[in-house]
């Protein structure tokens, strides 16, 4: 054998190696893929579940999760809502608590310090306005969110903005908080700026507010609340926005503080993202607003919290007037 015929034979050698490589990767790939497949469609087609290394048994151990949400501004907290997640059933739902609450054990002796906001203190001591909340539904919540203005703003910035249907021409300025509300009636897209000037809007300049159908004042402030939530949460857990997840993540270590445990919270996530939003149970506390001692504050219905409490958490639904009567007879 010649050298040039034994450079060829050296050279088909090394092609039949190669070729062995590339066959086995192939195998392997396919076996992985097959894997993967199958894991899938254990998790009735959840591939990211399947990716985030979950099984069926994953599922089966995650608890109906309760978490109170509070929204920080200007160190006072405007924002008290109370928020569930079943990944079993994908059943969702939202309360909203008025901060003017009265919590105190006197109206006789009445003060601004008597409003659940107060609690607040700038996020210091949530402990305290989560043990308020507990005993006004009667829930045993032990874990709480906090979520600065500043890091919303940033959140719906780098998911590219919102589309939101503002309900009503929006004009106010408060230039003791840096507060400058100019939004117009309609479908639009919002951006981080816009959408923090609507969850702090009450009123405008001139005194008029909401509907009232809507809700006026405080009440339209919480049910756009509510809205705004569950809008960016839809819009954040699309597909396209997987990409941003490190920037969504940084957002939420940099302005979000929470007692929870975020190995926990993440095994929540795949099953989040099959949520759908419009399904959201959501309500505010009944009960009326009043004045004591010169200062406005709400007074909740103890009865009528409980009703919302059970067909909102605990899947128990009010009986109307003509069952009651039924039964009755």
């Amino acid at each position: 054998m010649g050298k040039h015929d034994a450079v060829k034979e050296k050279k088909k050698k090394k092609k039949h190696i190669g070729l062995k490589i590339f066959i086995f990767i192939l195998i392997i790939l396919a076996v992985a893929g097959g894997l993967f497949a199958k894991r899938v469609y254990d998790l009735d087609g959840n591939w990211l579940a399947a990716l985030f290394g979950h099984n069926k048994r994953t599922l089966e151990n995650l608890d109906k999760l309760y978490v109170l949400a509070m929204g920080e501004s200007t160190g006072m907290s405007d924002t008290i809502i109370v928020c569930s997640y079943d990944p079993k059933t994908q059943d969702a739902s939202m309360l909203s608590i008025p901060r003017d609450t009265f919590i105190g054990d006197s109206q006789y002796s009445a003060s601004v310090y008597d409003k659940i906001n107060s609690l607040y203190n700038s996020g210091k001591d949530p402990e305290k306005t989560l043990e308020a909340v507990n005993k006004i539904t009667g829930l045993d919540i032990k874990n709480y969110v906090l979520i600065d203005t500043e890091g919303l703003v940033k959140l719906v910035n780098e998911i590219g903005g919102i589309e939101f249907n503002v309900p009503m021409d929006m004009k106010y300025d408060d230039y003791s908080q840096g507060l400058h509300v100019n939004l117009q009636e309609g479908w639009q897209k919002l951006n981080g700026d816009q959408v923090e000037q609507l969850v702090r809007f009450r009123h405008n300049a001139d005194g008029s507010t909401y509907s009232y159908e809507y809700g006026m004042e405080d009440f339209g402030r919480m049910r756009t609340q509510r809205e705004v939530i569950m809008t960016v949460a839809k819009q954040t857990i699309q597909l396209k926005n997987i990409k941003e997840i490190g920037n969504i993540l940084d957002i939420a270590k940099n302005y979000v503080k929470t007692n929870m445990d975020f190995q926990t919270l993440k095994d929540y996530i795949p099953y989040m993202v099959n949520m759908n939003t419009d399904n959201i149970k959501a309500e505010q506390l009944p009960g009326v607003s009043d004045k004591l001692n010169g200062i406005w504050f709400f007074f909740y219905d103890k009865e009528e919290t409980q009703k919302v409490v059970d067909e909102l958490f605990n899947g128990i639904v009010p009986e109307t007037d003509e069952e009651t009567d039924q039964n009755n007879v």
